[in-house]
């Protein structure tokens, strides 16, 4: 059974960082193609960074330069760092794999960037 446990969010001010982590059980992440999604309230989940399973990275333009996608095969864990935060980057923060075509999400963890 794959298992997707998100953690690291957290209050920070803006221009302050952030790193998640989302740690995998049940399935390889260094094969895989895994993202991070964000949820603002009101708001449509929106993916703001990946990697796609050939290990290239992708990010939403607002967040390119800023934040980076990493990952940890030896930990099976997939990292979001996240710096010069504004208040529009608050929202809840999902990661996201494809296992033979069915999606997985973690449970989100909270990020907000006080102004």
């Amino acid at each position: 059974q794959v298992q997707l446990v998100e953690s690291g969010g957290g209050l920070v001010q803006t221009g302050g960082s952030l790193r998640l982590s989302c740690a995998a059980s049940g399935t390889d992440f260094s094969i895989s193609a895994v993202g991070w999604y964000r949820q603002a309230p009101g708001q449509q989940r929106e993916l703001v960074a990946a990697f796609t399973r050939g290990g290239t990275t992708n990010y939403a333009s607002s967040v390119k330069g800023r934040f980076t996608i990493s990952r940890d095969n030896a930990k099976n864990t997939v990292y979001l760092q996240m710096n010069s935060l504004k208040p529009e980057d608050t929202a809840v923060y999902y990661c996201q794999t494809t296992v033979y075509g069915r999606l997985y999400w973690g449970q989100g963890t909270q990020v907000t960037v006080s102004s």
